[in-house]
């Protein structure tokens, strides 16, 4: 059985890169992983960063109007350096534009974050909620008062609502236990960071199916992914030469390469997929780091879709 059909498949758009982007590639990645049968398209926020780097709404916006199919997903949205209003207003107009194809992964993000954007971390936890209740208020009632400790609404109203019902997707992300269980109350779906190990990813998958099972949910209204950083060469020493440079300048690990990233032959990528789906992912997004029409390609070929 093609890995295509044991689950669906995300594929990154060439949005954040340690050479300059070309415009061309977006465009072409986005148009062929469509033709392709790939579920969605996927970015990451990095605002103040050393590399090459898109807003992800921007991008997103772009390739919805190139697109018809595929869905349109930015992991994760640093929420805590947006106001949610405009943080709710931004998503819900995405996912308007594009006929309900957006997914909105967010998270509380790193230290650094909030340094540069003077966000004070106290209390983190508390204002990430209070923006959760006010996006989804804002998406699904017609007014809106709230009287949070960080965010006071009176009578007010986002009067645009999301083609997808009861409101857009929203998925979680974070590695912390707290962060992996708020994410079965809080959204629709979980995903991994292409940081994470795979120790790390099976230890949140079990967290996970618990805190489901405790809730009474069903496996398969809540979905389950992880990034994956992947090259995939006929010679694996030139693919894992294309990794180490990301992990090593992007990421400052290394080690990263052979704890949680996939590269190789067709055939040894394809064996290291099926570990992680084996694992629990019931989604994975495919991230190659360079040459990225040449290594969607490929990646298609790795999973089934040529």
């Amino acid at each position: 059985m093609a890995l295509k059909d044991k689950i669906p498949f995300g594929m990154v758009l060439p949005h954040r890169a340690m050479d300059p982007l070309k415009l061309s590639d977006v465009r072409d990645v986005a148009q062929r992983a469509e033709a392709l049968g790939f579920s969605d398209l996927w970015v990451t926020e990095n605002t103040l960063d050393n590399n090459y780097s898109l807003d992800p709404m921007v991008v997103l916006t772009y390739a919805a109007a190139l697109t018809n199919r595929v869905k349109l997903g930015v992991a994760v949205m640093v929420l805590p350096v947006h106001h949610a209003i405009h943080a709710a207003h931004q998503a819900v107009s995405l996912d308007f534009v594009s006929n309900g194809r957006a997914i909105l992964g967010i998270g509380l993000g790193r230290e650094e974050d909030y340094h540069d954007f003077q966000i004070p971390m106290e209390r983190r936890v508390r204002r990430f909620k209070e923006q959760v209740d006010v996006m989804k208020a804002l998406w699904t009632q017609k007014r809106v008062s709230y009287d949070g400790h960080f965010y006071k609404l009176n009578d007010t109203a986002i009067t645009l609502k999301s083609p997808h019902k009861p409101h857009l997707r929203l998925w979680l992300g974070g590695a912390h236990p707290d962060a992996v269980t708020r994410a079965v109350t809080m959204g629709t779906g979980w995903i991994g960071a292409g940081g994470q190990t795979r120790a790390g990813f099976e230890s949140s998958v079990a967290l996970l199916r618990t805190a489901l099972d405790k809730a009474g949910m069903a496996r398969d209204t809540f979905t389950i992914s992880k990034r994956v950083f992947m090259a995939v060469e006929e010679k694996p020493g030139a693919a894992r030469e294309q990794l180490l440079r990301w992990c090593t300048d992007v990421y400052h690990n290394p080690g990263l390469i052979d704890t949680g990233a996939v590269y190789g032959t067709p055939e040894q990528c394809r064996e290291k997929i099926e570990a992680l789906i084996a694992s629990g992912a019931d989604h994975l997004l495919l991230n190659p780091v360079a040459q990225y029409p040449e290594q969607l390609e490929a990646v298609a070929e790795v999973v089934g879709m040529r």
